[in-house]
């Protein structure tokens, strides 16, 4: 099991979350603050077996704009894949 977190423009989460949702990810959606006092940024969190965690990565970075720079200094989605020990659902 895999955690991923994509920190994202808020403006892009939405066709993303629904991408991901479409193809039976659950994703879970927050606001999320970067930088001093900045907003406008989105934090989706989606656990994911480790097999499917590739697909999701790429349905991910299909729905990134195009305008977005590769350069990761100026890079617009950070994401964070970790292991997840556990999962569980009450």
């Amino acid at each position: 099991m895999k955690m991923i977190l994509a920190i994202m423009p808020t403006s892009i989460s939405e066709p993303v979350s629904a991408k991901l949702i479409e193809a039976d990810y659950r994703v879970t959606k927050f606001a999320s603050t970067a930088g001093l006092l900045s907003g406008g940024t989105t934090t989706l969190m989606v656990v994911a077996d480790a097999n499917k965690v590739e697909t999701a990565l790429d349905i991910i970075r299909n729905l990134i704009p195009a305008s977005a720079s590769t350069d990761a200094a100026r890079a617009r989605v950070t994401i964070y894949v970790i292991p997840a020990k556990d999962f569980e659902r009450v």
